[in-house]
């Protein structure tokens, strides 16, 4: 009986793997396709935007710093595999104004076409205890890091579903997974984005337009350094519990799960577990990865507990350090 339960188990998995590229969406060619990169003057922006470029892809770069836009541009095209390759640089705040955001899409697809991918960059970080964050800054990162992703991906949704061709990449984060101390203002962002990805893929998924959710880990850019200014110690030590993730590295990653068509991208182990954890009622591209996700999910959570009590554990002892620095102080 063992025997053949086990004969069965294999048989299954092995027509899952059959059945799995019969229902995955066809891959993106990037070679002449045109890619949107919004925040694409630096960062995993910057490197999402070289990678496409090396594929042969048609670049829009699109962040606020017309300076660091057109450094980003020289760089990139650096990368090109054919003489007819094209980098245009668009400098606008994509948070503040939707029809000036429609408007320079409009610009972008009557000089390199309509938009192929949309990559969702743009974003800002900080890190502080909940009391100690200004109250500007909640609705500040929630109109760069939500409505700044909400409103290029509104500007290019109607060509998308009339072509029956497209992608929208949300980048997002690990902190958009799970909520970590000194991040009750970045946090919620990022998890809105998931929300919206989860709502709008199941609008666009008959129209062959797919969306892809990107958790990267803490990456080696500028933004990560400036958010380690104001980082509490209790968040550096926790991100210090997993290593420092390049761009580069990165960009790869993102650049083929959206190709892919892949729902959620995540990088390195650690990505893989938290994705496969935290997947719920979001949708899978494959049989096997939904397969992979509930095989996963017992031994993951277990893993996981140990992950959250050492969490806990490190900001029990920054606390009592603190409180014995200033009982220490008071009594000198």
């Amino acid at each position: 009986m063992l025997l053949l339960a086990a004969a069965f188990i294999v048989a299954f998995v092995l027509l899952l793997y059959m059945v799995s590229p019969l229902i995955s969406p066809k891959p993106l060619k990037l070679a002449g396709a045109h890619v949107v990169v919004t925040g694409g003057s630096s960062g995993i922006g910057k490197c999402i935007a070289i990678e496409c470029f090396k594929q042969g892809a048609f670049i829009t770069l699109v962040a606020r710093d017309e300076s660091k836009l057109v450094q980003a541009k020289k760089e990139i095209e650096k990368y090109a595999i054919n003489d007819k390759q094209v980098v245009l640089c668009i400098s606008v705040d994509v948070s503040k104004d939707y029809r000036q955001v429609e408007n320079v899409i409009k610009q972008a697809q009557e000089k390199l076409g309509p938009v192929d991918m949309l990559v969702n960059c743009a974003g800002t970080s900080i890190a502080g205890k909940f009391e100690e964050i200004d109250i500007d800054r909640f609705s500040r990162l929630m109109k760069v890091n939500y409505l700044g992703s909400v409103y290029p991906s509104r500007a290019v949704i109607s060509t998308m579903k009339e072509r029956r061709l497209g992608r929208i990449v949300f980048v997002s984060s690990q902190a958009g997974q799970l909520g970590l101390f000194g991040y009750t203002a970045y946090s919620p962002t990022k998890f809105a984005l998931r929300g919206l990805a989860e709502a709008l893929q199941m609008e666009i998924k008959p129209y062959n337009v797919y969306v892809t959710v990107a958790y990267p880990p803490d990456t080696d850019t500028p933004g990560f350094a400036e958010e380690n200014k104001s980082k509490p110690l209790e968040t550096k030590l926790i991100s210090e519990t997993s290593s420092l993730c390049q761009a580069d590295q990165v960009a790869k990653v993102i650049v083929k799960d959206a190709v892919q068509g892949n729902f959620n991208s995540s990088v390195g182990s650690d990505g893989y577990m938290l994705s496969s954890l935290t997947c719920g009622m979001s949708p899978v591209t494959t049989i096997t990865e939904g397969l992979q996700q509930v095989v996963t999910m017992g031994l993951f959570r277990t893993i996981a507990l140990f992950y959250l009590g050492s969490f806990d554990s490190i900001v029990r002892r920054c606390m009592m350090q603190r409180e014995r620095c200033e009982k220490e102080e008071k009594t000198d």
